[in-house]
């Protein structure tokens, strides 16, 4: 079924072709239905390409838009969206927020009175533009992949830039306020790269709780604006639209968040490779990512992940609802763990305090998970979540504390502490010692037994004195 979607999406814009172009834009009036399988199929994705821009060079791909189908979570529905891609990649969707499920077809169509609207078979409307009466005569997809409605006078009534979904397209605008947001697959969490009055950062979100983990400040301090994507990188601007920052990469065509790692990049196209690839990255050490390893679980020195079992059943691996879940933690105590901090930010700070009663700030709030003190600056932070947990270097002056069940540490030693909560050292690196130590051994043995096959001198008595 989907080959049969395709051929037919290339059959509308091989019959533009005969006049000369691929068309880039669609007049009122314009319907469009797609259709999916006769029986439920996992996996299928279906397309109806609608426009194409005209690219100059064969060097980049060009910008489509397409009516879309996603088999979904749901067994027995489909996604159905409007889609801008550029190339294989996809940079905007109408479903991004807002999701809309069909279970047998799917109907775009631009309205007589400029609505663009996609409708479910029984002419229910899912999604519009809301854009009816407005003098709306067409639809276009223009040469920066931004999709608009226009009126008689080409002045933009609708945009999908102003819509921001997980990418920015070059020569977009990301005005104070507004953000990027990226939502990993099967998770309540999500990521967001967002615009700030006196910084850019990226965030990670889950319920009521928000913390940052990638910072960018302009220089002297300056007030943000706006960002503006470019080809030579991210420009930041302040209230006056001075340049007051950048973020630079030459041949920049977008910039995206990764929905799985929650990275930011900065992406160019390599002709060579026929396909984009990331230039530029915020993070560029796996450690100081929010989710290089589970919750509850410590990114180590040689990127293995290590789990700190404080759970009744010990298991990391465990469903990571379970791990994630809002469950008050009131009667707990509070264990050290020496030589990791975590990456996140922003959590509750306080300041001029000793470590022993940020312990007890953390004890005794119940939505509070683990802390971090810093001796240097007396302050104690505390998170409502055990993530982006990293192995540091011990002299650094912080200390990072996790709540674990009471009871579990016997007479109060660390011998118990570190028999319930298990160490810092991840599977590459116990392996690491373990050879190290079967080398030691086997050293040792050898030694021993050559020493042994060698005669030993006699020693002979004294004679006593009477």
């Amino acid at each position: 079924m989907e080959m049969k979607i395709i051929t037919f999406s290339f059959l509308i814009c091989l019959f533009s072709k005969l006049q000369g172009h691929c068309k880039s834009d669609i007049n009122l009036g314009f319907t469009l239905p797609l259709s999916a399988p006769i029986e439920y199929t996992p996996g299928f994705i279906g397309k109806a390409y609608i426009m194409e821009t005209e690219t100059s060079s064969r060097r980049e791909p060009s910008f489509k838009a397409a009516l879309t189908m996603e088999s979904s979570e749901y067994k027995g529905r489909y996604l159905c969206s409007i889609q801008v891609f550029f190339g294989d990649v996809r940079v905007w969707s109408s479903g991004h927020y807002t999701k809309m499920y069909v279970s047998s077809k799917c109907i775009f169509e631009l309205t007589e009175d400029g609505d663009m609207r996609l409708k479910r078979s029984n002419k229910r409307v899912g999604w519009r533009s809301g854009t009816s009466g407005q003098g709306i005569e067409r639809l276009e997809i223009q040469s920066t992949g931004n999709l608009v409605l226009l009126d008689a006078m080409n002045m933009i009534k609708w945009q999908s830039f102003n819509f921001p979904t997980d990418v920015m397209l070059s020569g977009q605008r990301l005005d104070v306020a507004t953000q990027l947001t990226s939502f990993p697959k099967d998770s309540t969490m999500f990521y967001s790269f967002e615009v700030l009055r006196d910084k850019i950062a990226l965030f990670l979100n889950l319920d009521k709780l928000k913390y940052s983990y990638w910072e960018y400040k302009p220089i002297e301090n300056k007030t943000v604006n706006f960002l503006r994507l470019g080809p030579n990188g991210l420009d930041i601007f302040d209230d006056n639209s001075h340049r007051i920052g950048r973020l630079e990469q030459p041949l920049t065509r977008f910039l995206a968040i990764g929905n799985i790692t929650g990275n930011l990049g900065l992406y160019s196209y390599k002709p060579d490779k026929g396909k984009f690839e990331a230039t530029f990255q915020a993070l560029s050490n796996t450690c100081d990512l929010p989710v290089a390893c589970k919750p509850y679980g410590i990114c180590t020195s040689s990127k293995s992940c290590s789990c700190i079992k404080v759970m009744s059943n010990g298991d990391c691996n465990s469903n990571e609802e379970e791990w994630l879940s809002m469950k008050r933690l009131c009667d707990h105590e509070m264990v050290e763990l020496e030589g990791v901090t975590t990456v996140l930010r922003n959590g509750t700070e306080a300041r001029n305090v000793s470590k022993e009663r940020c312990e007890e700030l953390c004890k005794k709030d119940c939505e509070c998970r683990g802390a971090t003190y810093s001796v240097s600056e007396e302050s104690c932070v505390m998170y409502g979540v055990v993530m982006g947990v990293k192995e540091i270097e011990r002299e650094s002056g912080l200390s990072y504390m996790v709540k674990i069940p009471k009871g579990v540490r016997l007479n109060d030693e660390k011998s118990n502490v570190r028999k319930w909560v298990v160490g810092l050292v991840g599977g590459i690196d116990a392996l690491v010692i373990l050879l190290l130590l079967s080398g030691f051994g086997f050293y040792y043995i050898r030694k021993r037994r050559k020493s042994l096959s060698q005669p030993q001198p006699q020693l002979q008595e004294e004679p006593i004195a009477e």
